[in-house]
């Protein structure tokens, strides 16, 4: 198994990233904090950087561009569209309409300050719009240039078959952990047909309330909890590319360390992992 890079479509990636969602972008100590957070990733060699339009409503792909541009030549931000904004008294609401997700693209390129969203994913698939007409729409904006790749974020795996009639799906972000597999099926397409798979919410439950067989195998590793989990992740398939997020430099030193974690035959075997 190969546990340093997966190629997402000509980009080669390391398999452990980053999830941006934690990171605070309002004014002040808090927002300097988080600019060094995400530099401090980069640093330690990771290159593929999950954000969305829904973080802070393009807040956070502003953070990203001020902490980050001129981006590294290796470096993948990953951002999602498919989230319309509260509009009093509508709460926030999904939103697949080929207008709309053309114009949180549009919005995308000029925060995170670029020509080309090299990874755009379909935050959610909209229940009252075609799936053909949404991944219709991205598939549009990659024809023209401005949309690299194309990824879809939970989803089942019928849905998955039916945007890969339409478009190259690049990847899929699922929640899935240690201790919710709810979407292995889902994992196991993605498996199959190649597709990187990024797991968001990958080391909870596991972390906050570990079993007694994963505090134990964490504590025969020398490692926490999470990172326990996160190597869990790494040795489920050679797809998976765990995107934990954290607002300090501590956790994620801790969580990139996770990566040169290997996991013995007996300790795979007790956490539910077939060789």
């Amino acid at each position: 198994m190969t546990f340093d890079t997966f190629s997402i479509g000509e980009r080669s990636v390391r398999r452990l990233g980053f999830g941006a969602m934690h990171l605070p972008t309002e004014a002040g100590a808090v927002r300097e904090g988080a600019i060094a957070v995400a530099r401090r990733a980069v640093e330690l060699g990771v290159n593929l950087i999950d954000t969305a339009h829904l973080y802070g409503w393009g807040a956070n792909e502003e953070l990203l561009a001020e902490a980050l541009y001129p981006y590294p030549d290796d470096l993948l931000i990953a951002t999602k569209v498919g989230v319309a904004p509260p509009d009093p008294p509508r709460e926030a609401a999904l939103c697949g309409r080929p207008d709309f997700l053309r114009d949180q693209v549009e919005q995308g390129l000029r925060r995170l300050r670029v020509e080309r969203l090299e990874l755009l994913q379909l935050h959610r698939v909209d229940p009252e719009v075609p799936l053909a007409d949404q991944v219709g729409a991205l598939r549009e904006l990659q024809v023209a240039g401005k949309i690299g790749h194309i990824g879809l974020s939970e989803v089942t795996v019928a849905q998955l078959e039916e945007a890969r009639q339409i478009i190259d799906v690049a990847s899929v972000q699922n929640r899935y952990n240690m201790l919710d597999r709810e979407h292995e099926a889902v994992l196991d397409a993605c498996d199959a047909a190649g597709i990187a798979f990024l797991p968001w919410r990958p080391v909870h439950p596991a972390a906050a309330k570990p079993t007694p067989e994963i505090a134990t195998v964490a504590a025969e590793l020398d490692a926490t909890s999470a990172q326990a989990s996160l190597a869990w992740l790494l040795h489920r398939s050679p797809v998976v590319l765990p995107i934990p997020g954290t607002g300090t430099i501590v956790h994620l030193e801790e969580n990139v360390a996770a990566a040169s974690i290997k996991l013995s035959s007996d300790q795979r075997r007790r956490l539910g992992l077939s060789d």
